[in-house]
């Protein structure tokens, strides 16, 4: 069967899709419109849907003619708070909101994925769930946790779950893939630097937070660098700073939040550990005090199922003039993860970087735009991958 080659016959409607969506983006926990263009749109298709799921989750289900597993897609439908600044004729007419991180594109690819599968339904083995997933850009939270605490994953059990995801880093048309851990835990903290204020020309007679931020910012970067094993992949990055109102007024506060990024659990405790005590220590050190805060539900590393993503990399190599790479992991969080606790499955890459088209922003950028020309791949892939693992497992 030629995914790809129906995908391409689909091709103008899967970027008519994602330009219609790109135009009309809505933030986490929002995606009322995305939701009900979803959901109308698998009922189309002959797919069972449910609405609501999560908050604005959709879930499709579509029963194959053959028994055999239960295999679940998923994208993600939330858009970024970026004002778009792409030179294209579909901008966001949404002011401060963009899909700077391709999951209009990733919607567009599952319901063409969806349409393919419809289209065989009598051939398909098993039953495949579409999870259109709200929120991915939380962090904390998300959309995938209160899907999950909804069923998505139950009733029928799913047995395989696989999400792609567009990457700008990555050549178009490169099928990134790797096993184990392929994504971090991004735990976010936020520290409350609590002094006494003054003015600014006497500071002898406050404790400054700004001064004391600024040796604190400093003395962070020490916990990834000193405090944790250099041979395993940690970042710790303070992305917010904010304290004041005027230029000869010392503050009594002042605030920072930063990101904390780990790929195995042991690393992410130790590091949240020594970033609390290396700013309750420093605080301390010119007397002043710190509050710190762990948001949270942060997203737990993402793991790809080692058999399952070695089964995964031969299905996709059967796609025509198929260009499968082993990734190396990279260090943005990604909600796909708390599914993979729920059964065994692969997230994978697709490259979109093509300067013939312009596409060479990275992902979150207000620039970002996506080389349209791979979404059939997306489509395909997601459609063969559902079709292959649906199987029954042969009997010895």
């Amino acid at each position: 069967m030629d995914f790809l080659a129906e995908a391409t016959s689909i091709e103008g409607d899967i970027i008519r899709t994602r330009r219609g969506l790109h135009q009309s983006p809505e933030l986490a926990y929002h995606e009322q419109q995305t939701a009900k263009l979803v959901a109308d749109r698998l009922e189309s298709y002959g797919i069972k849907v449910k609405r609501g799921v999560g908050g604005t989750g959709v879930v499709g289900v579509l029963e194959g003619g053959k028994k055999g597993k239960v295999v679940a897609l998923r994208a993600d439908m939330d858009a970024l708070p970026v004002e778009e600044l792409a030179d294209v004729d579909f901008r966001s007419k949404v002011k401060g909101v963009m899909h700077a991180c391709g999951h209009d594109t990733h919607i567009a690819m599952l319901l063409g994925a969806a349409r393919l599968l419809a289209d065989h339904k009598a051939e398909l083995h098993g039953t495949v769930k579409f999870l259109f997933q709200p929120a991915e850009e939380h962090g904390g939270r998300g959309g995938a946790l209160p899907m999950i605490q909804e069923g998505v994953m139950s009733d029928p059990k799913v047995d395989f779950v696989f999400g792609l995801h567009i990457d700008n880093n990555r050549n178009s048309g490169e099928l990134g893939v790797r096993e184990g851990a392929t994504m971090a835990a991004p735990d976010t903290f936020k520290v409350k630097i609590i002094g006494k204020g003054g003015h600014g020309s006497m500071p002898h007679q406050t404790i400054d937070p700004v001064y004391v931020a600024a040796h604190l910012i400093l003395a962070l970067q020490g916990v990834s660098s000193r405090m944790i094993d250099p041979i395993r992949p940690f970042v710790i990055t303070v992305g917010s700073v904010h304290s004041g109102t005027k230029e000869n007024i010392i503050p009594d506060e002042a605030r920072l939040e930063g990101t904390i990024r780990t790929l195995d659990e042991e690393t992410r405790r130790r590091a949240k550990a020594k970033v609390e005590e290396v700013s309750k220590g420093v605080c301390k050190a010119f007397g002043a005090k710190a509050e710190i805060e762990f948001e949270e539900d942060a997203y737990p590393v993402l793991v790809n199922h080692p058999k399952t993503t070695e089964a995964v990399v031969a299905v996709l190599r059967r796609l025509p003039e198929a260009k499968v790479k082993r990734v190396e992991p990279i260090l943005g969080g990604e909600d796909f993860a708390r599914f993979l606790q729920k059964a065994p499955g692969t997230f994978f890459f697709l490259g979109t970087h093509n300067p013939a088209n312009g596409c060479v922003y990275p992902n979150h950028s207000a620039r970002f735009k996506a080389d349209e020309g791979v979404l059939k791949l997306g489509a395909a892939s997601l459609a063969l991958l559902a079709f292959e693992f649906g199987k029954p497992v042969p009997k010895p």
